[in-house]
């Protein structure tokens, strides 16, 4: 059995919702806060649980604006407590 399936539609999840987030806080990123985001996003895309922690935890530690409105997205928020159910 193939598994690329599964992987590239929840990667594809993965890119729909930090696409809308973007969408919906783009203009208040600065270059930083863009990296930040695109690193939580590469670590839920290859579901690399302790990259994706860490890279939280930054995010947190260094933007905690930006860690609210991340966990406040519908989207986002939804696809991090799939993740976290997973064990990631």
């Amino acid at each position: 059995m193939d598994d690329k399936g599964p992987n590239k539609a929840h990667e594809a999840r993965v890119q729909k919702a930090f696409e809308a987030f973007q969408r919906q806080i783009g203009d208040r990123l600065d270059a930083r806060g863009r990296e930040s985001v695109a690193d939580v996003r590469d670590a839920a895309s290859a579901k690399d649980g302790e990259r994706l922690r860490r890279q939280l935890n930054d995010l947190s530690r260094h933007h905690s604006w930006l860690y609210r409105e991340l966990a406040s997205h519908p989207e986002v928020a939804n696809l991090l407590d799939e993740l976290a159910l997973l064990g990631l």
